[in-house]
């Protein structure tokens, strides 16, 4: 029997993160998620289990609230990347989890490089 969309989402997303968490441990995770009507990101500590930092495209003082396209995504990775400069961050890995690195994802991980964080 086939597998749902679904369960071959989850089984990717764990696939990839388990891959990077052997290859970048000691480093902070960059994660992003992405759904049908937003885009948001986390910079996470997972020897703590702490967020340090986060950018959402709910957030009113990004402009682009109700909007998920790739400009949106753009700008919610540049602001994720003020926050690390802030918080004096400037490397990390980045976990796409189950979501192919392309489009609104890919926006995302360019505006983050271009802000300074280095993955």
């Amino acid at each position: 029997m086939a597998n749902s969309k679904r369960q071959l989402f989850l089984k990717r997303r764990l696939r990839v993160r388990n891959k990077l968490r052997r290859a970048n441990a000691g480093r902070l995770r960059l994660s992003v998620h992405r759904s049908s009507k937003n885009i948001s990101a986390q910079l996470i500590d997972d020897v703590n289990g702490v967020t340090v930092a986060a950018a959402s495209s709910l957030e009113k003082d990004l402009g682009v609230v109700g909007k998920n396209n790739v400009e949106a995504a753009a700008k919610v990775g540049a602001a994720l990347a003020e926050r690390a400069k802030k918080a004096k961050i400037d490397e990390c890995y980045f976990d796409r989890g189950g979501f192919l690195f392309h489009g609104k994802v890919k926006a995302l991980a360019e505006a983050a490089r271009e802000g300074g964080l280095k993955f």
